[in-house]
């Protein structure tokens, strides 16, 4: 290669100093970008954490406690009674001779740390039964997850 086309090492020198470091106004671009990010993570944790709770009871509402279910009717013939409620999946019941259990290995909460509710015949299931929690708010209202 001919050395007549190299760049003379003054003007590398010279170009490489001009463009040493960031501007202050290009840190502070980026910093209020961070800012804006960080405001709408903080705005919308709720409502992702929320949805996620949901989820959770609809997998224990219409798959795990539902499979726990439909395995003690197959072998006592029917559901638990409102009264023997969902512990009759843990402890036998008086009234359920072919009891096979324990259905599940324990009963969890809900995410809200209440209990699941468990009603046969059910309000809104009239053949068979209701299984549902109290969602965020604690009392039995409109925003309760359940089987319906």
């Amino acid at each position: 290669m001919n050395a007549s086309f190299r760049a003379h090492p003054s003007f590398r020198d010279s170009r490489a100093k001009s463009r040493r470091g960031f501007t202050l106004l290009e840190i502070l671009l980026v910093l209020a970008l961070l800012a804006g990010l960080i405001v709408l993570a903080v705005n919308n944790v709720d409502k992702i954490l929320q949805g996620g709770q949901e989820d959770t009871v609809q997998i224990y509402v219409n798959d795990t406690l539902k499979a726990a279910l439909f395995r003690y009717r197959i072998d006592n013939g029917r559901y638990p009674t409102t009264e023997e409620g969902l512990d009759a999946l843990l402890n036998r019941p008086g009234e359920a001779p072919n009891w096979n259990g324990p259905y599940v290995s324990n009963l969890p909460a809900d995410p809200w740390g209440q209990d699941y509710r468990y009603q046969f015949p059910g309000k809104n299931n009239t053949d068979k039964y209701d299984l549902f929690s109290l969602g965020s708010d604690g009392v039995e209202s409109a925003d309760d997850i359940g089987n319906w």
